[in-house]
């Protein structure tokens, strides 16, 4: 997927947001297309994972997948210890399995990287990339 922001393809927000949900959401068989935005259709999916959809369960299972696998890309080039995972898409059971999943992938496939992806309670993980936003640094 291309990113709107950079024009660059391959880019981890791609991946990791409400945009890796509805590319996955027709592949695991749910159909969002009536709903108009973005917001919309991960509403579709999120309410199917509490009603414990085993389509919603493989969307966020993939997610995880690939967050487990990135997350050992990335320990390549950054020195990591902590992730905290946050945004709309890890709210609720979802977020859970993404969590777990990613922890399963870096125990089994990359047990030398140590690092430990984390989740905040539900509410901070609704608000907390702006939170985390507006307390970075101005850099000059």
């Amino acid at each position: 997927m291309t990113d709107e922001w950079s024009g660059d393809i391959g880019c981890g927000v791609k991946y990791f947001s409400q945009d890796a949900v509805i590319k996955l959401a027709p592949k695991a068989g749910i159909d969002v297309s009536a709903a108009a935005t973005p917001a919309e259709k991960l509403k579709i999916v999120q309410k199917l994972m509490e009603d414990e959809d085993p389509r919603a369960i493989d969307v966020y299972t993939s997610l995880g997948c690939y967050l487990g696998h990135t997350l050992a890309y990335y320990s390549d080039f950054y020195d990591i210890k902590h992730v905290l995972l946050l945004g709309r898409v890890m709210s609720g059971k979802g977020g859970d399995i993404i969590l777990s999943e990613a922890k399963r992938i870096l125990g089994e496939e990359y047990p030398d990287v140590k690092l430990n992806p984390a989740l905040p309670d539900e509410k901070f993980r609704r608000v907390g990339q702006s939170v985390a936003a507006a307390s970075l640094p101005e850099i000059k």
